[in-house]
């Protein structure tokens, strides 16, 4: 019998590996101000293995990993983490991780380029847009190249919408996504499926505008702890938006832990909980359904007996 588990369609990759070669985007006060994990906070990192680990005590059965693309590479306070490695991490676990492309708007055709084969060749299921690293929203001309790519490649494109922090404090960076620049997109690209992470806070009733507005705009309620998350989002994701919005962590912003016991606080109804931590992120990047043909030993620790399985199954 197979398992059935949540899908995380938001996960940063911060191994030793990464942290020792300067592939962290935030400094120590960023981590400070969102209390993220002693490992991440000292520049440790987690192990695949441990972060898998992870998942499997809060039952979350696939990840998506994110080839996080953090501004203009000529500048030296940008990253990119490559393609390369979070395709060697899903080849690794096929069944525990899929793979985002990031994406950097300033490489013009080269972008074009790479997110093909990042889709095509590596089987990545989506792309991942930080409009505040580059300064331009999500329908700015240099970015609208890349809109129309993901619609023909048949990806969904998740951006970070609403305000951002202080990741680093050489670095501040203007908030310029807000939910409404969707619109346009979502208008001339309704082939495209388009996801607002982050929430959109401050402008959550933004973004729930939009996802009510477009049938081709979803959102994700990532970055921000559940028992945050404002008011009307539950609303929304527990009755008219039960369809549209999906469950993210933003890993290692929330820990997964923490995000699935919040979750469960909330007391979803059945069809909308079962369509938030696994249905629509499935249906959004065509993942696979069948869930892991092996039990983990460990698996859903932390939360009541059968808690989230009899949650997930159809009834």
């Amino acid at each position: 019998m197979t398992t059935l588990g949540a899908i995380d369609i938001v996960v940063n990759v911060r191994t030793p590996q990464e942290m020792a070669a300067g592939l962290n985007p935030t400094d120590q006060s960023f981590a400070a101000q969102v209390r993220q994990d002693v490992s991440i906070a000292q520049a440790q990192g987690v192990t695949i293995d441990d972060y898998i680990r992870k998942m499997d005590r809060c039952g979350i059965e696939r990840s998506l990993l994110i080839a996080v693309r953090c501004g203009d590479l000529r500048r030296s306070t940008s990253m990119h983490l490559s393609y390369e490695r979070v395709h060697e991490i899903c080849q690794a676990h096929p069944d525990r991780f899929s793979g985002l492309a990031g994406i950097d708007p300033t490489l013009g055709l080269a972008q074009l380029r790479e997110l093909e084969h990042a889709v095509k060749d590596l089987g990545f299921v989506g792309a991942h847009y930080y409009p505040h690293w580059f300064d331009m929203p999500p329908d700015h001309p240099y970015v609208m190249p890349i809109n129309a790519k993901c619609a023909e490649l048949g990806v969904p494109i998740m951006m970070h919408v609403g305000h951002n922090l202080v990741y680093r404090r050489d670095l501040r960076l203007p908030s310029v996504a807000y939910p409404i620049a969707f619109d346009r997109v979502a208008i001339l690209y309704p082939e495209l499926t388009l996801i607002g992470i982050h929430l959109g806070v401050p402008w959550v009733d933004e973004m729930i505008s939009m996802a009510w507005k477009h049938d081709n705009v979803f959102f994700c309620g990532d970055a921000y702890a559940p028992s945050h998350w404002p008011s009307q989002v539950v609303h929304y994701a527990n009755t008219y938006g039960q369809d549209k919005f999906m469950f993210g962590t933003d890993w290692p912003v929330i820990e997964p832990e923490r995000a699935v016991r919040d979750i469960q606080a909330h007391n979803y109804r059945p069809d909308p909980y079962r369509k938030m931590m696994r249905d629509n992120a499935i249906k959004a990047f065509k993942l696979p359904s069948s869930g892991l043909q092996k039990r983990p030993g460990d698996w859903c620790t932390l939360l009541p007996e059968g808690a989230l399985e009899s949650r997930l199954n159809p009834a």
